[in-house]
């Protein structure tokens, strides 16, 4: 038996994982919402300010708190790889001008 499924709980919807890929601050919020309390174990200013400042760690850090290491944890680690990089060199190209 795989010891990776055993842990998982798979509670995160669909649209959830979906959105998220998109509009991660978005996603959580509704998310938030709609659940009417904090998912999982996250309360507190410390996930409020993850939320706000790294929303797409935060995503991968439920995703893998929900269903472990599967294919969307795989799907939106390389989109926030993507964006993070995108998003470095697009500053770095605005200090260059």
């Amino acid at each position: 038996m795989n010891l990776n499924l055993m842990g998982s709980i798979h509670v995160l919807p669909l649209w959830f994982l979906v959105f998220s890929l998109l509009l991660p601050r978005i996603a959580l919020l509704v998310y938030w919402v709609q659940e009417g309390v904090a998912p999982f174990h996250l309360h507190g200013w410390l996930a409020l300010a993850v939320a706000v400042v790294l929303p797409r760690a935060l995503v991968l850090y439920l995703i893998y708190q929900d269903q472990g290491i599967s294919a969307w944890f795989v799907i939106h680690a390389i989109v926030a790889l993507v964006v993070w990089v995108a998003g470095g060199n697009a500053s770095s190209r605005r200090r260059q001008h």
